[in-house]
């Protein structure tokens, strides 16, 4: 649902666009020296062909999988492969929201998880994986 940013539940995850997010990554990642792409989907099978492209080709990742972060075990496998530093991201905190939301399947195969700082939490995930990559 990151395509619905801006209109989605602005209480939670704030008036700003998903193009919004975009800029603030690209630009984040060019301070950083990374260069960043973009990329969302609304299709689980789609997110894991991608998963699969970066394993296949050693490129780092940035992921929020939305409500698939709770659920699925598919989406996990693909990430498990990884060949590249891997940090999950979200924009609320998913531990002070719905009890179904606690629980991540990718947590545990991810370098780490960054989660509640609104649109921040993507600049801080870029700050890690720029340092998981240089180490």
């Amino acid at each position: 649902n990151l395509g619905r940013l801006g209109k989605r539940e602005p209480s939670i995850y704030g008036a700003a666009t998903y193009a919004d997010l975009v800029d603030l990554c690209v630009s984040s990642g060019k301070e950083l020296g990374l260069d960043v792409e973009v990329r969302q989907t609304d299709y689980e099978g789609e997110l894991i062909t991608w998963m699969h492209s970066a394993c296949d080709d050693s490129v780092p990742v940035v992921l929020n999988a939305g409500a698939l972060t709770h659920y699925s075990y598919a989406l996990m496998d693909a990430v498990k492969m990884r060949t590249a530093p891997l940090v999950e991201v979200h924009i609320s905190n998913i531990a002070a929201r719905e009890g179904f939301r606690h629980e991540s399947v990718i947590t545990s195969v991810a370098d780490g998880i960054i989660a509640g700082f609104g649109f921040q939490s993507y600049v801080l995930a870029l700050r890690a994986v720029a340092s998981l990559i240089t180490s």
